[in-house]
Order: structure tokens, then sequence, then C-alpha cells
């Protein structure tokens, strides 16, 4: 039986397991009938706005699910002394909820997948994944995720990912934990249902939250 880690303890996973399940679902809905306006050849900033902006009106009221939704959500660094914008960043969709006592924004990542290498390094390193372990992205948070979509089979995308996660160069570039089997990442997902695997990631302060790392929760989805 796995250890629960005394932060997740803690952690209000119920409300970020809605906010996945509500955007899963808003992908679901937006893909279920061919769409010219939602479809492979769109744009991925146009398919996280208009994802990100469905599920805030449709999907969450109808859930009852209570927080705050971003698209293209401007994050970065400023130089103190000077004010200066040293790095910025936006993130694709991201769901922020707290209440008297604890808070979390849980930032969705997205990258457009394909079979090959390119694509591979593209969704891992520093334009995908890496952002969540040396970039900015969910600076203190506990928990984030990737989001794959698909324009081949998954069989020739997903297990060439996790074979990826198990070279030694990568695991280090990526500061990867290892899970209790021994592997790089955790599957089934310990986090959300529907994920596929999890990953976890040393982070240095400040970017690491109290307990020094980062779970990565990683989903696929496809059109149709």
């Amino acid at each position: 039986m796995d250890v629960v880690p005394e932060w997740l303890g803690t952690f209000p996973l119920q409300k970020a397991i809605a906010a996945t399940e509500a955007l899963m679902q808003g992908w679901h809905d937006r893909t279920s009938h061919n769409r010219q306006d939602f479809s492979p050849k769109t744009k991925e900033t146009d398919l996280t706005k208009r994802l990100k902006i469905y599920v805030e009106d449709h999907v969450g009221p109808n859930r009852g699910l209570l927080g705050m939704w971003a698209a293209e959500n401007t994050i970065g660094r400023l130089d103190p002394s000077t004010g200066e914008l040293v790095e910025e960043r936006r993130t694709d969709i991201v769901f922020g909820w707290n209440d008297d006592r604890r808070s979390f924004q849980l930032v969705f990542e997205f990258k457009r997948l394909r079979r090959g290498k390119k694509y591979r390094d593209q969704y891992l390193g520093e334009q995908g994944l890496a952002r969540f372990v040396t970039g900015i992205y969910s600076k203190g948070e506990a928990i984030a995720a990737m989001v794959g979509v698909l324009l081949a089979p998954e069989v020739e995308i997903v297990p060439p990912i996790k074979a990826a996660l198990t070279e030694p160069n990568r695991a280090k570039a990526l500061r990867l934990r290892k899970a209790e089997n021994g592997q790089p990442y955790s599957e089934p997902s310990t986090l959300f249902p529907k994920a596929a695997f999890d990953t976890e990631h040393h982070r240095d302060q400040p970017l690491a939250p109290p307990h020094g790392y980062i779970r990565e929760a990683h989903f696929f989805v496809k059109f149709g």
C-alpha cells in the first residue's frame, strides 16, 4: 500500500479532482462532434482559450464547481531594484481555489503531440514539463498537470514518453523522484482518475512548496 505523504493529507485534493474532471468533460464535449473551431488544425492557444471559456461558463456551473478559471495567465519575475521584467510566461489554463485556510492554483500545460522525438522533447523539455521543474510555472505549488493533445495513435506517443523518463540524462534534467515501484512515474495516477500517470520532481526554493517537490499529473486527450 502506498504511503500518503503528509502534505497530500492536508491538500484539498477533491477540489483539484473536480477541476480536472470538469476540464476533461469540457474537452470531451467540444470534441465529440467535428467542429471547425475546435479541431486538430486549431491553434493551441485558441484551443485552450475556448476550452477554458466553455468549462467556466457551462461545465463548472453545472457541476457546482466554485473557483477561478484563467487562460493565457501572465506570470513572471521582476527585478525588485529596477522593476524590470526579467522573465515572462503565460500558462495555458489555470484553476484557482481557496478557503480561509488553504489555497492552490492548478496549472494545466497543453502540448500537441505527434509521433517522434521532436514532439517528445517539446513535451518533456524546457517548453513543457521542465517549466514546472527549473522554470517558474506553479511556483510554490504542490500539484500541476501536463495535457498531451494526441495527433497520432496513443500507443505511438505515450509509451515512448514513459520510456524517455527512464533515461538517466532525462531523469537528471527533470530532477525526477522515483516512485515506490522504482520507476520514475506512478501508473496509474495516484492523484486524478483520468490522468495516465504521475511524476514527481525536486525543485529549489523559492520555486518549491515546503516539502521540496512537485507532483505532476499527465493527461492525454484526443479529438473524436
